[in-house]
C-alpha cells in the first residue's frame, strides 16, 4: 500500500459512537477508537469518510458446498478450488470452510488431500479456505436429508480415526449424530484433536444432546433442519443447544429452509448474535442460473436460489451468505448491525478468530441499507 490510511465516521457492528481506523502502510489495522472532528491529525493520512455508513470485516462462511459448478465432495486437483476462491471473495467473503457431505470414503479423503494441497498456495486476494467442514457421514440414517443413506458410516471412533487420519489439522468441524455413540467416545477424541464438534442430522432428545455438551460439543448445524422439532413438553437438541451459552447455532437465512418467524425466535432465544451465526449451505450450481445440475449420482433442480432434489426433498441453496444478512434486514428481524455480525463476527467468534481488531488485516465490507428500494448496498473496501 506504501501509505497510511485513516477510514473516519465509521459505525461498527456493537458500537454505538461513530469510529476511525487507523491503517498502516502493510494494510494491517493499527488502531480503532471514537471519532472526533479534527482534520488536523488527519494531514499524515489518505482519508475514506464513510459518512456513518457500517464497516465490517468480510464474511465467513462455515458450511458451503460448493459453487460455479464445483461441489467439494468432487475435487480432483488443487487448482480446481481457485475460481470458487475468487468469486467467493468477490461476494464479500473472507474465508470459509469447503463442506464435504456424505460421500464414499475414497472422495472425502481424495478431496480433504486437495485442500491440503491448495491452502499451502492460496491467492492472497481470494476468499481463504480456513479448514474443512465435515458434514457427515457420521448422521442419523432417519434425519439424513439428502444425504445418500448408502455412504453413512456408524458412529465409532474406529471409523471417525480411519476417516481423518492425516487430516486432522485441516478439518474444523465434524457434524454428528451424538444418538449413534451411546458409549460416548467420539466426541472427546474429536475436541482432543482440536476439532468442532457440531451436532446435526440427528434425532437425539434432550439428555443425549446436554451429555454431548458436556463432552464438549459447541454447535449446532443448520439450526431446525434435519432434527426434532421444538416442543413445549419435552427438551430437545435444539432446544438445549439453545439455552446453552457455550452453544452456537448455524443458520440457514435464505426463506426456505426456516420460516422467518422462527428465525425470529431463535435469534431473540439465543440473544441474537452472541449465539448464531449465518451459514449459506449453497452447493455447486451457486453462480450459476436455474436449472438442473448433477448431485453426487444424483439431480437436484435449482428455482429462485433453493435447491431440491428431483422428489422434493430439500437440498439446500445457492444463495450467498450474505444474501441472509440482507434477508433479516428486509423481514424486519433484526438491524443492520445484528445482521451484518451474524455473518462476520459471530462465524470468527464460533471459531475462536479475531473480530475487527487492531493488528488484524484491513479487508473491509462498507455497508448501506436502501430503505427505498428495500436492498442492501456493500462494497469492498482495500
Amino acid at each position: 500500500m506504501n501509505q497510511s490510511f485513516k477510514i473516519i465516521q465509521a459505525r461498527l457492528p456493537g458500537e454505538q459512537e461513530l469510529q476511525e481506523i487507523t491503517i498502516d502502510p502493510e494494510g494491517i489495522i493499527e488502531s480503532i477508537d471514537p471519532w472526533h472532528d479534527n482534520s488536523e491529525t488527519h494531514s499524515h493520512y489518505t482519508v475514506i469518510d464513510l459518512q456513518g455508513d457500517y464497516l465490517s470485516l468480510g464474511g465467513i462462511d462455515l458450511q458451503i458446498n460448493g459453487g460455479l459448478g464445483l461441489a467439494f465432495t468432487d475435487l480432483k486437483e488443487p487448482e480446481d478450488l481457485a475460481p470458487i476462491c475468487k468469486f467467493l471473495g468477490e461476494q464479500g467473503i473472507d474465508g470459509f470452510l469447503p463442506t464435504i457431505i456424505t460421500t464414499s470414503t475414497v472422495k472425502i479423503r481424495r478431496s480433504l488431500a486437495q485442500i491440503a494441497a491448495y491452502r499451502k498456495n492460496q491467492l492472497p486476494d481470494s476468499a481463504q479456505i480456513l479448514g474443512v467442514h465435515l458434514e457427515g457421514p457420521f448422521l442419523n440414517p432417519e434425519k439424513r436429508g439428502a444425504h445418500p443413506q448408502t455412504h453413512l458410516l456408524p458412529l465409532t471412533l474406529t471409523q471417525v480415526e480411519s476417516l481423518i487420519e492425516d487430516y486432522q489439522d485441516l478439518i474444523k468441524i465434524i457434524t454428528l449424530a451424538p444418538e449413534l455413540d451411546p458409549r460416548g467416545e467420539v466426541i472427546p477424541y474429536l475436541i482432543s484433536r482440536g476439532i468442532i464438534v457440531s451436532l446435526g442430522h440427528s434425532l437425539a432428545r434432550g439428555f443425549q444432546a446436554l451429555q454431548a455438551f458436556s463432552q464438549g460439543a459447541t454447535m449446532i448445524t443448520h439450526a431446525f433442519n434435519a432434527m426434532p422439532s421444538l416442543h413445549h413438553r419435552e427438551s430437545s437438541l435444539l432446544a438445549e443447544g439453545i439455552v446453552n451459552p457455550l452453544v452456537y447455532c448455524g443458520l440457514i437465512a435464505d426463506g426456505q429452509h426456516v420460516c422467518p418467524t422462527m428465525i425470529k425466535v431463535l435469534l431473540q432465544a439465543s440473544n441474537y448474535d452472541q449465539g448464531v451465526f449465518l451459514v449459506s449451505d449453497a452447493l455447486a450450481p451457486m453462480g450459476l442460473p436455474d436449472g438442473e445440475y448433477p448431485w453426487d449420482n444424483r439431480q437436484i433442480e435449482v428455482k429462485q436460489g433453493t435447491a431440491r432434489l428431483i422428489d422434493g426433498t430439500l437440498a439446500g441453496t445457492t444463495l450467498p451468505l450474505l444474501v441472509g444478512v440482507e434477508n433479516l434486514v428486509r423481514w424486519k428481524i433484526c438491524d443492520l448491525p445484528v445482521a451484518i455480525a451474524l455473518a462476520t463476527e459471530s462465524p470468527r467468534r464460533a471459531l475462536s478468530l479475531p473480530g475487527i481488531t487492531p493488528g488484524q488485516k484491513a479487508r473491509f465490507l462498507r455497508w448501506r441499507w436502501d430503505g427505498l428500494k428495500s436492498r442492501l448496498n456493500w462494497s469492498r473496501i482495500f
